[in-house]
């Protein structure tokens, strides 16, 4: 029999929900908001702080209750180095599914009470080391709110059929319907586009590409917004709701420029809600042209732009690609 990669979204949001509701339990109980952000370990792929262990609890014991045994999986995700499968132990050889998981992207910001952070999984039929972010059938993406919000949003997607939004109060369970609008605007001026430069290494770099592509576009001196977004999901939802009109990060290519080793840049999990954004008729790709895809590993570095409809990315992509070419010598 097919998986139902329908019913598979809705399991999905319910793990979001799962640890949304653990997170914000997490932090009423917390001795101190200080208790939350120690650094737990370091992973290969990224630093994990106390934070993070709230949503490590919930994962293993969820799937494992709630994960249909017919649908054998193995499972990726930040924070994990070792292949983990459910049925517990099984080689993933003999698993049907790969699923992708960023259980709290945002840590930082989340942490600080500073801003939400996302849930983020992907599904994909697995084929092994060779499962890449083009293979994902099923995405969803939920928000881990700050404590002073009462609406926590939840949006997913299978392949072909559409984007689904929904809203839900977390202090009554009431949920209701969200509707999504993407920018319809063709050029950037006076709306929020950017490129990701969070933290200093290779930020002047990264600057200068931007402020190259804005000067290449026009010569005049137009106004554009930023907003850096230290989390990709939330950067996802900022064009998903018509906020941002481009967003991109380069940070493996202006790396590999500078001669950089560092694993503080995005990662296959970070992306792998990517098919909410194609359904919605956003544009995702790589920034120097062609599919967005990747392997749903933990390490390997991304580099992606979206463009929030065709007719902004037919504007912008030549200046942009061009920008890159040039000061990369890519």
């Amino acid at each position: 029999m097919a998986f139902d990669f329908q019913a598979a979204r809705l399991l999905l949001l319910d793990l979001g929900d799962s640890i949304r509701d653990k997170l914000i339990r997490a932090r009423t109980t917390a001795s101190s908001a200080q208790s939350l952000t120690a650094i737990s370990r370091e992973s290969a792929a990224d630093t994990i702080y106390e934070i993070d262990r709230v949503s490590e609890e919930v994962i293993e014991t969820w799937f494992a209750r709630h994960w249909p045994r017919e649908a054998p999986i193995e499972l990726v995700m930040e924070g994990i180095d070792d292949p983990v499968t459910i049925p517990h132990g099984l080689p993933v050889e003999e698993t049907m599914y790969k699923c992708i998981l960023d259980p709290i992207d945002g840590t930082r910001g989340i942490m600080y009470d500073k801003r939400s952070a996302w849930f983020l999984a992907g599904l994909a039929p697995q084929k092994g080391v060779g499962t890449q972010l083009s293979d994902i059938e099923a995405a969803v993406m939920v928000e881990l709110p700050t404590s002073k919000q009462w609406r926590a949003d939840r949006i997913s997607a299978v392949r072909g059929q559409g984007a689904k939004a929904d809203s839900i109060n977390v202090l009554t369970g009431e949920q209701s319907l969200l509707t999504l609008q993407p920018s319809t605007a063709s050029d950037p001026w006076h709306g929020f586009a950017y490129i990701s430069r969070f933290f200093p290494a290779g930020k002047a770099l990264t600057a200068l590409i931007e402020q190259t592509l804005w000067e290449n576009l026009d010569s005049r001196d137009n106004v554009i917004f930023e907003d850096q977004y230290l989390s990709s999901g939330g950067q996802f939802y900022e064009l998903l709701t018509g906020h941002d009109r481009m967003i991109a990060d380069i940070r493996p290519l202006v790396f590999r420029k500078l001669g950089i080793e560092s694993a503080l840049c995005c990662h296959p999990y970070d992306v792998c809600s990517g098919l909410i954004l194609r359904e919605m008729n956003i544009v995702i790709e790589h920034p120097l042209g062609g599919q967005l895809t990747g392997p749903l590993d933990t390490t390997s570095p991304v580099s992606w732009v979206a463009y929030a409809n065709d007719r902004l990315a037919a504007n912008v992509r030549p200046a942009f690609q061009e920008v890159l070419r040039r000061l990369l010598d890519e």
